[in-house]
């Protein structure tokens, strides 16, 4: 579920390209060690995809230990998705992870993934439309 979330948000990009953010990006979003030639065959930017998500979702079981946090699936899955595409830092240091902190079933915490839809200065359709499925699968 995860990767679809993902890889329908992001789009398969071959060759790169700069995202909203200005980084260079390849695949499903992937920006490590990427530059302005790279390219990537569909099955390379998925394993890719599986090692940055595994890469995240450990930074968030991380969070959770340092934190004494315990996330179901689907609320790790949700906030994998989030921090995949807003960092994993940002989401240490948002309102939404002091609310999952104090109680991962608070309701505030579905308002406080819409407030992450801005890139560039703009609100973009695609992050309003990402964050609305994020909180889905957080309460699901």
């Amino acid at each position: 579920m995860i990767y679809n979330l993902i890889r329908r948000h992001e789009g398969l990009r071959l060759h790169a390209y700069r995202c909203e953010g200005g980084m260079w990006t390849v695949g499903y979003g992937h920006t490590a060690d990427v530059n302005a030639g790279t390219t990537v065959t569909e099955d390379e930017a998925m394993r890719l995809l599986r090692e940055d998500v595994a890469e995240v979702r450990g930074r968030i079981e991380h969070m959770c230990a340092q934190d004494g946090v315990t996330l179901s699936a689907v609320q790790a899955d949700a906030l994998t998705s989030f921090a995949f595409n807003v960092g994993t830092e940002a989401l240490r240091r948002s309102t939404l992870w002091s609310l999952v902190k104090r109680d991962p079933g608070d309701p505030a915490i579905a308002r406080e993934f819409s407030r992450w839809v801005y890139g560039g200065g703009r609100r973009l359709p695609g992050l309003v439309k990402r964050r609305e499925e994020e909180a889905a699968l957080y309460f699901s």
